[in-house]
């Protein structure tokens, strides 16, 4: 640790004795190259320069040569459509980082992470484009249920990417060893900094104390890095970057089926989807009161006029289930594939319970929504958290109901498949 403190010591007296622009003369882009950098006119986090030549480290060197002929060479192609996939994203995500304090060129991680992909999904069942598994996405805010997942959301996991990276900076006092943390978790890399009594990503990589993942994660983002900043020089001349990110919001005061949604903002389901990658299912969500929908720029008027003709009872569709003798949430759960949670989500307390053959429930609209991969795991959690609840399932009647009073009166009579 003293080593660290000395060097920060040495590149504060280098700065304060250094002119920013001490020249205007660009060097050749192979003399320099910034791993992280800060912006001229701003204050670098902590008061030092986030600037590193690896080319005076030779394990560095070699590590980032090997990840730049990864991405120039062997995986070219794919490394092409994450860059063209990068131009929607990078100006919205940048501007998150800074407005946390966090380098702006840490969206890159968002590149070797994910692609900038929002679907992506790893065997570790990391989601979205920073690749969080759940525990830590929860732990930073992010809402994970069946009806919607943070973890895709462009702008919430963005924050919550920040605050990770800027809680394992101030833990570790190193990008470099924030980075690798963010991979390998803060646990595994506390206990290589201990077993090896050096606080130097680079002299960690000639140890046994990570694996090849974490050892190669800090030179893919410096040579995504580098490639991103200028692609032409690595031989990317031809990359179709797309538009940037671009909507507006709306805010639904009671969910609304997508392909509702995409009509009334006259545009394509898809659209609507691919603004919205967080929603996992026909709708926006039913368990919670209002919710905030992107669509396209322009049609904000359009959409709340078109929306504002259609009668509440068909902007949101269920299916019916008859209740049969013997029906418990569980058992109807485990025909139905939807689980205990979701129904609770979908019915009033109030009108359902309790629960007796010939009453109507609402469930979701087969051919409207597809099961994903977590879709299991939800099913087996809901019917694990329903049977320790057992018999206090009716004490959370004045939470559902509130949520969905509003739909109270129209489910007097309901018929089967119909929008409410």
């Amino acid at each position: 640790m003293s080593r660290r403190i000395a060097y920060i010591l040495q590149v504060l007296i280098f700065i304060l004795a250094t002119p920013v622009f001490a020249s205007d003369d660009n060097p050749p882009l192979q003399d320099v190259h910034p791993v992280i950098s800060a912006l001229p006119d701003e204050q670098p986090k902590n008061g030092v320069a986030l600037i590193e030549d690896y080319h005076k480290n030779e394990v560095a060197a070699d590590a980032v040569s090997k990840q730049i002929a990864l991405f120039t060479e062997k995986i070219r192609e794919k490394f092409a459509l994450w860059l063209g996939r990068s131009g929607k994203y990078i100006d919205l995500m940048s501007g998150i980082l800074k407005e946390q304090n966090i380098p702006e060129e840490m969206v890159f991680l968002s590149l070797i992470e994910s692609g900038f992909n929002a679907h992506a999904y790893s065997p570790a069942k990391a989601v979205g484009y920073w690749q969080f598994i759940a525990s830590t996405a929860k732990r930073y805010g992010l809402e994970i249920n069946w009806w919607r997942d943070e973890r895709r959301d462009p702008i919430k996991s963005t924050i919550a990417a920040a605050s990770y990276l800027k809680d394992l900076y101030e833990m570790f006092g190193s990008w470099n060893l924030a980075m690798a943390a963010y991979n390998a978790g803060e646990g595994r890399i506390m206990k290589a900094i201990n077993r090896t009594k050096t606080d130097d990503f680079w002299s960690l990589l000639t140890t046994n104390q990570l694996k090849r993942e974490t050892k190669e994660y800090v030179p893919k983002f410096i040579a995504a890095s580098l490639i991103a900043s200028s692609p032409e020089h690595y031989g990317f001349d031809d990359v179709e970057f797309h538009a940037p990110l671009a909507y507006e919001t709306v805010v639904v005061q009671s969910p609304v089926d997508l392909d509702v949604a995409a009509a009334c903002a006259e545009v394509s389901i898809e659209v609507i989807r691919e603004l919205n990658p967080e929603l996992k299912r026909w709708c926006t969500p039913p368990d919670t009161r209002e919710y905030p929908l992107r669509i396209p720029v322009g049609k904000r008027d359009v959409f709340l006029e078109n929306l504002s003709r259609i009668p509440p009872e068909d902007r949101f569709t269920v299916d019916v289930y008859t209740v049969r003798k013997g029906d418990t949430f569980k058992r109807i759960s485990k025909k139905t594939g939807v689980p205990v949670d979701v129904i609770l989500d979908l019915n009033d307390m109030e009108t359902i319970m309790p629960l007796s053959a010939g009453k109507k429930i609402y469930l979701p609209p087969k051919g409207k929504y597809r099961i994903d991969k977590g879709d299991q795991a939800f099913i087996k959690k809901a019917s694990l958290k329903q049977k320790k609840r057992g018999s206090a399932a009716p004490t959370n009647k004045s939470k559902r109901s509130s949520v969905k009073t509003s739909h109270t009166q129209k489910k007097t009579h309901p018929t089967p498949g119909k929008r409410i």
